[in-house]
């Protein structure tokens, strides 16, 4: 499945007083493209919560490249990169839309909980999920 490439346009606010982007920013928008990739890949997180798993995240890497300033439009990719059951990772590469350059690169890695906040397997519980978020994955190494 071919998927969409995530766009933020920049906004004022998101700057700050040395007419940049904020660093903090790029973590929100990392959280956006998330989503609408799992929501591109058929299964959104709204869902995810209907049927009682969360994903917080367990960890978060943020490269700086170059910079982004208001009125910007970016370029966000998203890649699954690992997935175990249990925790998955997925990785972005940030570039700006008329040029190409590469603005920011990261990663963030979630884990899997149910509404107790207790660890889930997720093969036993949602198989659909579970092999969705496999193809996922394998859709990034090929």
């Amino acid at each position: 499945m071919e998927m969409k490439i995530y766009q933020h346009k920049v906004q004022y606010y998101e700057t700050d007083m040395m007419g940049i982007v904020h660093h903090s920013n790029y973590i929100r928008w990392f959280e956006e493209a998330r989503t609408d990739f799992l929501e591109q890949a058929g299964y959104s997180y709204k869902r995810f919560e209907d049927e009682g798993i969360i994903s917080p995240v367990l960890e978060v890497n943020a490269k700086y490249k170059s910079m982004v300033r208001y009125g910007d439009t970016v370029n966000i990719e998203v890649h699954m990169t690992a997935f175990s059951g249990l925790k998955f990772t997925i990785e972005y590469l940030i570039t700006d839309s008329v040029s190409g350059i590469i603005c920011v690169q990261g990663s963030s890695q979630h884990c899997l909980l149910d509404k107790e906040s207790k660890p889930i397997r997720l093969k036993k519980i949602n198989p659909e999920l579970y092999d969705l978020l496999v193809s996922l994955v394998e859709q990034c190494d090929s």
